[in-house]
């Protein structure tokens, strides 16, 4: 499937343990583990900052864009006092690279308006809502009050990897698409050129399904998504997959019992284990594949679906616990005339935009009744 065709159908539709570093070196290297084990979980916070010590670039995938489990990890990892010793950059989906300028200033504890400021979230190439919500300016804000603590050589940066949509020049769907197509390419470039360039570490804020390292809606005929592509050039990512939720936890428990008995969170390696063995499908479900047949998408049959090990897809999954609960939206903002009219125009641009509209007045709607 192409760029274009990709992002259309995304706009309508503690200290490690003893032993895991010598285990990340193994995956860095692309070794093979002799036999399958269980997946042994470890502390998440402690892991992460291992496997910066051999790894440029952690990803760090999203359960749910609007998901509390997610939120609540995110908060804990860039809080905790050992974090800004082993990263230098915080990589974001959430922003629009127009306004880099911005966020360095609101980061290094400069006064930003936050009608200055709200630009970096609410102007990305995405349509809907979700960036919206107070999870996206907590977590710019918790990073601020993280780096007034730090001396200069430590202090974080933020950095945007959402293309510098213009927001005042688009008129019709195509002129979005032309800025969509841009976003994962956009993004491994601004990887490269603001993190590895520099000799930089960085932690890599996405949606999970940016991560993979060949694109399922292919067929896994491609590798066009952020992960594959940073990937390219020989770089190796530490990609970890969240896992939230009633489905995903008794998907668990039926290869691995003990699951029920994992702290929450937990993170576990994945090379060479039961879970790490399993068919990618069953950690992220699809109703359609695509081929490209004289320039254009055609379905795959289902039978003709090809398998992915998950540790093929990912180094590490993060289980946030059978809990899948979602932030809303402010009723500050619902409330906002000027707001909820940008946001509608926007979403009205793609084919299913009465859809996410009735969506967004719902989610006003249940604030108002509370």
């Amino acid at each position: 499937m192409n760029k274009r065709t990709r992002f259309a159908t995304v706009v309508a539709l503690g200290v490690a343990p003893i032993g895991l570093a010598a285990q990340l070196g193994h995956l860095s290297n692309g070794g093979q583990a002799p036999s399958l084990s269980r997946a042994v979980p470890i502390d998440p916070i402690g892991a992460i900052l291992e496997a910066f010590r051999t790894h440029p670039l952690v990803e760090l995938g999203e359960a749910a864009h609007l998901g509390d489990q997610d939120q609540a990890f995110r908060l804990a990892l860039v809080r905790d006092l050992r974090f800004s010793a082993a990263v230098n950059d915080i990589v974001v989906e959430r922003g629009n690279a127009r306004y880099q300028d911005v966020m360095d200033r609101f980061i290094r504890g400069e006064e930003v308006p936050a009608d200055t400021l709200k630009h970096v979230w609410q102007d990305t190439t995405g349509l809907t809502f979700e960036f919206d919500a107070p999870p996206t300016e907590e977590f710019f804000h918790a990073i601020r009050t993280v780096n007034a603590a730090l001396p200069i050589a430590r202090k974080l940066r933020v950095v945007l990897g959402d293309p510098p949509i213009e927001w005042e020049t688009v008129r019709t769907l195509a002129d979005v698409l032309k800025w969509g197509d841009q976003r994962d390419p956009h993004a491994a470039d601004v990887i490269r050129r603001e993190v590895l360039a520099k000799g930089r570490k960085a932690l890599v804020i996405y949606g999970s399904g940016h991560f993979q390292r060949k694109n399922q809606r292919a067929n896994y005929e491609n590798a066009e998504w952020l992960g594959g592509l940073v990937e390219r050039d020989g770089t190796r990512m530490f990609s970890i997959w969240p896992a939230a939720g009633a489905r995903i936890t008794e998907e668990l428990r039926k290869r691995q019992p003990d699951v029920s008995s994992w702290a929450v969170p937990s993170l576990v390696l994945l090379r060479g284990t039961t879970l790490g063995a399993v068919d990618f499908e069953i950690y992220s479900p699809s109703d359609v594949r695509f081929t490209v047949e004289g320039g254009r998408p055609a379905p795959v049959p289902r039978e003709q679906w090809r398998p992915m090990r998950m540790e093929d897809q990912f180094d590490a999954l993060l289980y946030l616990g059978p809990a899948l609960t979602y932030a809303r939206l402010s009723p500050a903002l619902c409330a906002d005339a000027r707001y909820m009219e940008m946001r509608i125009s926007r979403m009205l641009l793609a084919p299913d935009g009465q859809t996410n509209v009735d969506r967004l007045k719902q989610a006003c709607a249940s604030r108002r009744q509370q």
